[in-house]
C-alpha cells in the first residue's frame, strides 16, 4: 500500500524535448508540459541548453506545487551524456552527442576503448559513444577538464543541481558508453587507462534517494522542504523497468528519436558491433541485449516535414506498387553505413509518404527483433504508439502462437503510453505501485503481397 499520498514529478529530457510531468500517487497524470530540447552552438562546441532547461523547470516546479503537494522529483533523460562539475557547477559545458568530433581523434579514440567482447558497446558515429566524448574532452580542454570533481551522467546531473548529492547509476553508465562492463557489473578498462575511478561517484540504485531538494530551491518553487530527489534512470531503461521481474518478460520496443529494441533474458554471444548490437543495463544492473536504430529521426527523413496520417489503402498502394524507402537515414542502426534512398515509384503524396514511413518502421522493428533472437511477445511503448498502423503491421510480421504473460506468443500489445519513460520514472518512487498496463494487442492488418514485401526489403538491405 501506498503510504505518501504526494504527487511525483518525472523529468523526462530526450533528444527532441524536455517534459516534466506531475503524477499522482495512483499514477494519474495531473499535469504536463514540454519544451524543446535546445542545442546551442556558440563555443567551445555544440552543447546543451542545460540553463534553458533549469529555468524553464523551476518555473513549471512553481506551478505544479499549486497543484498539488509533490513528494519526489526524479530525473530520467536520454543517453550518451555527461557532466563535469566542479563544486560550483560545469566546467565544461554539456556536449552534444551528434557533434563529430575530429578525425585525429577518432582514430587516437580506436586505439584506447575496450573491446566489444568485454563492453558490449558498439563504435559508433560522433560522441554516441561516452567515452569517446570525455577522452576528447580532456585532450582539447586539459586545464578545465583538471578542475572537474565528478563525471555525472546526465539524469545524476539533474539530481545533483536539485540536492547537491553526487551519485553513479549503471543504466546510464552502461548505455553503449565504452566505461562499463554490463556482463561484468563493472568498470571497463578505458576508465583504468584514463584515471578517471575517482571521478565517478559511488553507486547508487536508480529509485535511491539521494537528498532533499535544495533549502533555496524550495523556497523558489513553493515544493516541501522534504521533498525527495531520487538519483534517476536512463529513458529506455525507464520504460523496460516495468515489464522485468515475472517469469519471462516480453521484449519491449521503446521509440521515439530513437527506437531501442530490448530484448530481457536474452544471451549476449550473438550480438554483433557491426549491427549496433549491445547490452545495456537494467535497473537492477543486469544486462539486457538491445539492437537499436534512429527510428523517429528516420521516420521525419522518410515522410517529410508537412506528415499526414495515411489510411490502410496508402499502405496497399505502396506495397502493391512496389515502393520501399532502404537504410538507413541516420547515422546509427544496423545499416549505418548505407546510404538510404528510395527503390521503386514515387509516393504521390504526403500520405503515400508516411505509408511508406510506416512500413519502414516495421520493417527495421522486425529486422531487430529477429535479431535479437525475439520469438515472443513485444510490447511497443513511445511515439509510434500514436502510429494507428503500426503495431498492426509488426503483429502481422511477426510469427503467432503461445503465450509469454498472458500476452499471446509472437503478439504485440501497443500500449496506451505515449512515453513509458514515465511510467518507468513514476515507479522508482511507486515501488510498491503496480501499474496496468493499458494497452491492446495489435490484431495483424492483412495486406496483399506484405510477406513478400519483406523479402524483397530483406533483398535491398543486403544489397
Amino acid at each position: 500500500m501506498i503510504q505518501d499520498r504526494r504527487a511525483t514529478v518525472v523529468l523526462d529530457i530526450g533528444k527532441t524535448n524536455a517534459k516534466l510531468t506531475l503524477i499522482s500517487p495512483d499514477g494519474v497524470t495531473l499535469a504536463e508540459q514540454r519544451r524543446p530540447n535546445i542545442i546551442l552552438h556558440d563555443a567551445p562546441y555544440p552543447h546543451h541548453d542545460t540553463e534553458g532547461i533549469w529555468s524553464w523547470m523551476l518555473d513549471t516546479l512553481r506551478a505544479y506545487a499549486a497543484q498539488a503537494p509533490i513528494g519526489a522529483i526524479v530525473p530520467v533523460t536520454h543517453g550518451a551524456t555527461a557532466a563535469l562539475i566542479d563544486d560550483d557547477g560545469l566546467v565544461l559545458p554539456v556536449l552534444d552527442y551528434e557533434f563529430e568530433l575530429p578525425a585525429d581523434h577518432v582514430e587516437r579514440y580506436g586505439r584506447l576503448r575496450p573491446a566489444y567482447v568485454n563492453s558490449h558497446s558498439p563504435r559508433l558515429p560522433a560522441g554516441l559513444n561516452l567515452g569517446s566524448q570525455l577522452v576528447w574532452q580532456a585532450m582539447a580542454f586539459p586545464a578545465e577538464f583538471a578542475k572537474a570533481r565528478h563525471i555525472l551522467m546526465y539524469p545524476q546531473y539533474w539530481a545533483w543541481r536539485l540536492c547537491g548529492v553526487a551519485a553513479s547509476e549503471v543504466t546510464s553508465l552502461g548505455c553503449h558508453t565504452d566505461l562499463w562492463q554490463p556482463a561484468r557489473q563493472r568498470y571497463s578498462a578505458l576508465v583504468e587507462r584514463m584515471g578517471w575511478y575517482k571521478l565517478f561517484p559511488a553507486l547508487q540504485p536508480a529509485w535511491q534517494p539521494l537528498g532533499t531538494l535544495k533549502g533555496a530551491l524550495a523556497a523558489q518553487t513553493g515544493l516541501p522542504a522534504d521533498c525527495q530527489v531520487l538519483c534517476g534512470i536512463h529513458d529506455s531503461n525507464a520504460s523496460l523497468l516495468r515489464h522485468l521481474g515475472g517469469t519471462e518478460a516480453p521484449a519491449v520496443l521503446s521509440t521515439g528519436t530513437w527506437v531501442i529494441a530490448a530484448a530481457p533474458g536474452k544471451p549476449l554471444d550473438s550480438l554483433r558491433e557491426e549491427a549496433d548490437m549491445l547490452a545495456n543495463c537494467s535497473a537492477f544492473g543486469e544486462p539486457v541485449a538491445c539492437m537499436r536504430f534512429m527510428g523517429g529521426r528516420e521516420f521525419g527523413a522518410i515522410a517529410g516535414d508537412a506528415s499526414v496520417a495515411c489510411s490502410e489503402a496508402d499502405l496497399a498502394k505502396i506495397v502493391l506498387q512496389g515502393t520501399f524507402a532502404v537504410p538507413a537515414f541516420a547515422a546509427a542502426g544496423p545499416f549505418a553505413r548505407h546510404a538510404g534512398g528510395l527503390v521503386g515509384p514515387e509516393p504521390a503524396d504526403a500520405a503515400e509518404r508516411y505509408a511508406l514511413a510506416t512500413l519502414y518502421e516495421a520493417l527495421m522493428c522486425d529486422y531487430c527483433l529477429s535479431a535479437l533472437g525475439v520469438d515472443g511477445a513485444v510490447v511497443v511503448e513511445g511515439a509510434f504508439t500514436g502510429n494507428p498502423h503500426f503495431a498492426r503491421l509488426l503483429a502481422a510480421l511477426r510469427a503467432p502462437g503461445g503465450s509469454v504473460g498472458g500476452v499471446g506468443r509472437g503478439a504485440v500489445m501497443a500500449t496506451d503510453d505515449t512515453s513509458g519513460t514515465t511510467c518507468g520514472g513514476w515507479l522508482l518512487h511507486r515501488r510498491d505501485g503496480n501499474p496496468q498496463l493499458q494497452g491492446h494487442v495489435a490484431q495483424p492488418l492483412q495486406l496483399a503481397g506484405l510477406e513478400g514485401y519483406r523479402q524483397r526489403w530483406l533483398e535491398l538491405t543486403a544489397g
